[in-house]
């Protein structure tokens, strides 16, 4: 065993294989301190609660345990039908040489087991006992992978459960629901499944004028429509910004689901906004990115923190007037807040006394644009209901921070590790003296990086999947890193070179296009 730094409050157990990664995943269950564990290929990433124990104190604790040597029971077995047509299905057998028919027989025939969950919920990582399966990813990911592929990549199979991007070798697809959130547990292919492959037969095409599934109209409705069980009022979408989300403190703990925390990127305001207008410090927010309109239906009490612009109450009166930055303010019946495009920070967070009521999917209403969990992005003639969530009084004492504005350089800070050792020297000297500029291709994934020189790579290859925190700072083959923010995958195979510390993710959510970036390590 060997552990190694992931940030400055997670850890990596790295072990010889898979299957002992396995056993210390289990192994490691009831250690004080450890609040999440996300296993991998050939590691456990630790996430520990520094007020309960300490980097030091638990890789004491680690140095005195080994891993259960015992077998690994099996959980239950599941049955996937496959129509083996996939576009990579003859590149695939190719690599392995072998006949597309002869890997659709041996992927038939193997016996497979899911060893973790990673990259979205319901995404398991399932490995066999047939050698022949150790395919390498594609060289170049496509942009869009169908929900139900089923692809190869390394000793893994498995089955995306929604559209995403992804690069693995597509042999084949099924209808199977990969992830149900009303099923126990939601993901098919959970942990320490056994999963048999058979084969299906593709049904023959019906024509429709209408492809349009009603139930994702019916879920977006539910999600945002205001609840006449609440009387407390709304908020509609008058003139929606680029996004506007639902956001609170997320839902961690459900990493082996392959689900990530998620959350509002910029936790600092969360607070300073649920307890200005009285909630606790959790509640529901709305979080924007760009200039927007929404107006209030009855009475209340709300206010905007986080990033800084324009900010006027237009009231159903017809008069107008500015807005405090992280000073609540009070609403009645048709007034319309109208937030201008920000000028320091890039998500402005607007609280209401009550809380933001919203759809809940695993104890949280955070939206999670990466898995798709949570309520839809908010849109034009979306009303979302106003809760009862009040805790305490009205304060409005906001401690003012200076945010980032496109052109300011931002220092952030970082620990190195896990996989610092992937790069030269000279990269990791680049790393820190070399300024990043933010690209406009950032989002809740992750912050994309350019700087005029890339990291240069010591180890080349490919990098058995391994869990990331959010903040890692993980490198592409171009050498321009990808700092994860909260909807970042939970497992990847590039490596990570860093992390930012945890006091550094909430300015890291607030950096704008145009900004500079400069990483001090720690």
């Amino acid at each position: 065993m060997r552990i190694r730094t992931a940030s400055d409050r997670a850890l990596v157990v790295e072990a010889a294989d898979l299957d002992e990664a396995m056993r210390w995943n289990l192994a490691l269950a009831d250690v004080p301190g450890i609040v999440e564990r996300i296993p991998g290929a050939r590691t456990v990433l630790l996430r520990y609660d520094p007020l309960r124990t300490s980097a030091d104190a638990l890789t004491a604790v680690l140095g005195t345990m080994t891993a259960d040597a015992e077998h690994l029971t099996p959980v239950r077995e599941v049955v996937v039908p496959v129509i083996y047509d996939g576009a990579d299905l003859e590149e695939a057998a190719g690599l392995l040489a072998v006949s597309p028919e002869e890997l659709v027989r041996r992927h038939l025939a193997a016996q497979w087991r899911v060893a973790f969950s990673g990259f979205a919920p319901g995404f398991g990582y399932a490995v066999s006992d047939d050698p022949l399966f150790d395919v390498p990813r594609r060289s170049s990911p496509r942009t869009r992978v169908p929900a139900g592929s089923v692809g190869l990549a390394g000793p893994f199979t498995g089955v995306y459960p929604r559209e995403t991007p992804g690069g693995w070798q597509l042999i084949g697809r099924t209808d199977a629901e990969m992830w149900d959130i009303d099923r126990d547990p939601p993901a098919l292919l959970s942990p320490g499944a056994l999963v048999r492959f058979e084969r299906a037969v593709a049904p023959p095409v019906v024509a429709s004028e209408n492809r349009d599934d009603p139930r994702v109209a019916e879920e977006h409705v539910a999600a945002t429509t205001i609840d006449p069980r609440f009387p407390a009022g709304g908020v509609e979408i008058v003139r929606p910004p680029l996004q506007l989300l639902v956001q609170d403190a997320g839902r961690p703990g459900h990493a082996a689901l392959g689900v990530s925390s998620s959350g509002a990127a910029d936790r600092t305001a969360l607070r300073d906004a649920n307890r200005a207008v009285g909630n606790a410090s959790t509640v529901a927010v709305l979080e924007c990115v760009g200039s927007a309109v929404l107006r209030f239906q009855g009475s209340g009490v709300a206010v905007v923190t986080g990033a800084v612009g324009e900010l006027e109450l237009a009231t159903g009166a017809g008069g107008a007037r500015s807005i405090a930055h992280g000073r609540p303010f009070a609403t009645a019946h048709g007034d319309e807040l109208h937030l201008g495009h920000p000028a320091r920070g890039i998500r402005y967070v607007i609280g209401v006394r009550g809380g933001v009521v919203a759809a809940s999917v695993l104890g949280s209403r955070s939206s999670d644009t990466l898995a798709g969990l949570g309520p839809a992005a908010l849109v034009a003639g979306d009303v979302v209901a106003i809760g009862g969530d009040v805790v305490g009084a009205v304060d409005d004492f906001v401690v003012p921070r200076v945010l980032p504005a496109p052109g300011d350089l931002i220092e952030l800070a970082i620990t190195l590790g896990p996989r610092d050792d992937w790069f030269t020297p000279a990269a990791l000297r680049v790393l820190t003296e070399q300024d990043w500029l933010v690209s406009p291709r950032s989002d809740r994934v992750g912050v994309r990086l350019l700087g005029d020189r890339g990291l240069e790579r010591a180890i080349e290859g490919e990098l058995p999947s391994e869990g990331a925190v959010t903040g890692a700072i993980q490198v592409p083959p171009d050498g321009q890193p990808v700092l994860f923010l909260p909807d970042h995958p939970l497992t990847g195979g590039y490596p990570i070179i860093g992390a930012l510390t945890d006091r550094a993710l909430d300015i890291a959510g607030q950096v704008p296009p145009g900004a500079r970036v400069r990483f001090r390590i720690v």
